[in-house]
């Protein structure tokens, strides 16, 4: 019996699969709302806390902005954060008050902005001990993105932690760390912050390698 040629050869090697960035699909597989398709009965998304949630309610909203200035109408986020003990919530639950995961994504309408329901976090111990600022982790996922990008929000009436946060402050440039400060807005007697997320070009968000 011949033995097969295990010889690489430029005619026996496979060819690299070719390569696709995320999207427009992750929103139709993952994005129900956004993509004006019916939600699923148990679907994680953007509502992480109901209204007997404890800890002080607020909104965040933003948009995603490419380099070009232009907005990115079809990007996805997974948002992870704690409980307003400090506590990340490991088991989603629909029926629980609140849930630390969450996701949303820009919409293709005028003001294509994305937006979570939830409380305000409270601090998390970093591994050294020291506790850093109340914030929010978000990962982006985008058209155009090959790999999706990780960063943080903090909020801007957090000032005094903020300054002591062993994360923000290993950001040497105070503008950069602006780009991961939140906006506290009264809308409607409702707390509200706004984070806009910039991919690229001048105020570009910092993002982490996590």
């Amino acid at each position: 019996m011949n033995q097969p040629n295990t010889q690489p050869t430029s005619d026996l090697m496979l060819r690299e699969t070719a390569s696709q960035t995320a999207g427009p699909y992750v929103h139709i597989g993952l994005a129900l709302a956004a993509a004006g398709n019916p939600v699923r009965d148990e679907e994680i998304w953007s509502e992480m806390a109901k209204p007997d949630a404890e800890g002080e309610h607020i909104e965040v909203v933003g948009i995603v902005i490419d380099g070009n200035g232009d907005l990115v109408r079809d990007a996805f986020i997974e948002v992870w954060q704690a409980d307003a003990n400090g506590d990340y919530q490991a088991d989603y639950d629909l029926s629980k008050p609140f849930n630390s995961f969450g996701r949303t994504a820009t919409t293709f309408d005028h003001g294509s902005e994305w937006s979570l329901t939830t409380i305000k976090p409270g601090a998390v111990k970093h591994p050294s001990g020291q506790p850093m600022a109340p914030h929010i982790n978000l990962t982006l996922f985008a058209r155009g993105v090959n790999i999706h990008l990780q960063t943080r929000l903090y909020f801007d009436d957090e000032a005094e932690a903020n300054a002591q946060c062993p994360v923000l402050t290993r950001i040497e440039s105070p503008a950069r760390r602006q780009t991961l400060i939140a906006k506290r807005e009264e809308v409607e007697g409702k707390v509200r912050y706004r984070f806009d997320i910039r991919l690229q070009g001048e105020g570009e968000t910092v993002f982490f390698d996590f």
